[in-house]
């Protein structure tokens, strides 16, 4: 790495420290098949990535986060199916049009703890320990969980085509205020290819499949962002799943209140056992999770009245399953995130075989550094 690239000394020393933590450190490498990207990233991501055809016409890509770098390692690795915990500290690339795409990123990842809620509060406790490293001690801690989300669409008993749908949508709010509004309003409100749709929703996938593939052979489409003819039709086959259901009013109008909920975490805990106790909704094991994972940031010093937690945050990735967090500038002295991260307990089943739990966050060195000074 250039001189003038060399991290901050307080960025190394917060990787020794991690690696003192029982954190081995890694070194993922720099180029990366784009497809997991493509696939299992947010669209925020989607859009800056770097990506360039090799002379197998492979499409690669400069990584632009180093999670599933990580993930992909590990599973590759004699580890993987066991317990691992890594660290790292390295470069990844997003295009954000202006400057330059090089960023500095360190950063944990903890795969295969069954004690998830003590994984989850070790994981918090670290990322504060980032920003205290750069004098800032009380960063503004914004908090969400998209399991209590899937826990909500689960008790609502929804098509299974849609609890996908909105929880991937979780991340972007105003597609996920769009499909709430068009399950709502049912058939004969749609697109006018909608009965397209409901003839291919009731035939056989198999023959739907193979009709719509066809289709866009003739038509002449290979691939469109990195994903094959078979891809594209699957997506399509699902708007076809989705135009078939209807939600009814009241149960949009709960889903809305759910994601109204905001307060520390004791105060949310209390809202959404009110709610579930008056909609009969099964969110126990949920809220349990919840309660205990708040318990024992508590015990680790944290101030939860210092945490803002909305049952509507979502981080834009698609792959988180659980927790979801932030840590902010209080003083407004970064547009961004200074750490974030969360669990996707189903990231590394949809990489490889193996179905693991899993918990990390990413560290914005040059944004601590900007408003932590030079040392």
């Amino acid at each position: 790495m250039p001189a003038s690239r060399q991290p901050d000394p307080r960025a190394n020393a917060l990787i020794a420290s991690y690696e003192g933590a029982g954190y081995a450190r890694v070194e993922p490498a720099i180029l990366q098949p784009a497809e997991p990207f493509l696939d299992l990233s947010g669209e925020d991501i989607r859009r800056r990535m770097l990506i360039l055809t090799d002379a197998a016409s492979n499409e690669l890509c400069l990584r632009p986060d180093l999670t599933i770098p990580v993930a992909r390692d590990y599973l590759a690795s004699a580890a993987a199916g066991h317990p691992g915990k890594y660290c790292y500290l390295g470069p990844v690339f997003r295009d954000h049009g202006t400057g330059s795409a090089e960023l500095l990123q360190a950063g944990i990842e903890s795969f295969g703890r069954a004690d998830k809620v003590a994984a989850d509060a070790e994981t918090v406790a670290l990322a504060l320990e980032a920003t205290a490293r750069f004098g800032l001690a009380t960063p503004d801690i914004r908090m969400g969980d998209v399991g209590l989300f899937a826990a909500l669409l689960g008790s609502l008993q929804l098509a299974p085509a849609w609890q996908r749908r909105l929880i991937k949508d979780f991340n972007r709010k105003t597609t996920l205020a769009h499909d709430l509004e068009r399950l709502a309003l049912g058939p004969g409100t749609r697109p006018e290819y909608d009965g397209v749709l409901a003839a291919l929703a009731n035939s056989d996938p198999a023959a739907a499949h193979a009709f719509v593939t066809d289709l866009l052979s003739i038509a002449g489409i290979s691939t469109v962002g990195g994903r094959s003819v078979g891809e594209i039709a699957d997506r399509f086959l699902e708007q076809s799943a989705l135009g078939a259901a209807t939600l009814p009013r009241e149960t949009r109008t709960l889903i809305e209140r759910f994601l109204s909920v905001t307060g520390d975490p004791p105060g949310a805990a209390k809202a959404l056992r009110a709610l579930a106790h008056d909609a009969g909704l099964a969110l126990d094991p949920a809220l349990d999770a919840f309660e205990d994972r708040s318990v024992l940031l508590a015990k680790r010093g944290l101030d939860l009245s210092a945490i803002t937690f909305a049952t509507a945050f979502g981080r834009g990735f698609d792959y988180y399953t659980g927790m979801v967090f932030e840590l902010h500038d209080r003083a407004g002295r970064s547009d961004g995130q200074l750490v974030a991260g969360g669990r996707y307990d189903g990231l590394l089943a949809r990489l490889g075989d193996v179905s693991v739990p899993a918990v990390g966050f990413a560290v914005w060195i040059e944004r601590l550094v900007a408003i932590g000074g030079e040392r």
